[in-house]
């Protein structure tokens, strides 16, 4: 049973199908299919999760201010948005969303919406999330090369020429494994409006860091949340 959490109080519902509302958030399923496996009315299924992921966004920009991700991370960028459009592929495809990633290997993510690839933009987040002298894996893109003139050990995967682990072993298998996982979330929603796709990367991003014991964290969290 849960109890002690702030958001309970405003329930107009009993305190078992909250907690099923809670237990179908945790498994990340959809709050139409929440309505159902609880018993209650769309809108109050949807009003819970609302709230839910309140709590959780503020949660993660706390999270965010202290945010330092130590040695060992791989850095990449990936596109966000719908599965075919004209033009371009790739870096600089058009219509959709670009979002740079970093992930400690084993550890956590951090990501963030950008405007481009270059270099103007992906340098400044990484000296401000990753301290100098640490070792930064991405591919062979060139919007990267100043990562040693400031002081990084710079190791690339060269995708361009079908190199996906290098002889020195080095990879980003676990920030394009993050990718798939997120899109593969985000896709239950049946599409996510540009203006709603960075609150939908900050809870992935939430899950993807508490996932040893998100139940747990989760309760925790929202007992300290304050409700408006």
């Amino acid at each position: 049973m849960i109890s002690n959490i702030g958001i309970t109080k405003r329930a107009h519902i009993s305190r078992r199908k909250f907690d099923t509302i809670f237990d179908c958030f945790v498994a990340d399923i959809t709050s139409l299919q929440t309505s159902k496996i609880a018993h209650v009315n769309r809108n109050t299924s949807d009003r819970y999760f609302k709230l839910i992921r309140e709590a959780i966004y503020s949660s993660a920009l706390e999270e965010r201010k202290q945010a330092e991700l130590g040695n060992g991370i791989e850095v990449d960028e990936s596109y966000f948005g719908p599965t075919r459009v004209r033009g371009k592929r790739g870096r600089g495809a058009g219509g959709k969303i670009l979002v740079m990633g970093l992930l400690k290997r084993n550890g956590n993510v951090y990501s963030q919406i950008i405007k481009n690839a270059s270099e103007k933009e992906l340098l400044p987040i990484i000296r401000r999330t990753i301290r100098s002298g640490s070792d930064i894996y991405t591919d062979g893109w060139k919007g990267y090369n100043a990562l040693a003139i400031y002081g990084y050990n710079h190791k690339k995967v060269l995708h361009s020429k079908d190199e996906f682990v290098n002889q020195s072993g080095d990879h980003i298998n676990g920030i394009e494994s993050y990718w798939s996982w997120t899109k593969r979330r985000l896709s239950k929603f049946n599409g996510v409006k540009k203006s709603e796709l960075g609150k939908y990367l900050l809870e992935s991003e939430w899950r993807f860091n508490h996932r040893l014991d998100l139940r747990k964290d989760l309760k925790e969290m929202l007992r300290k949340f304050k409700v408006n």
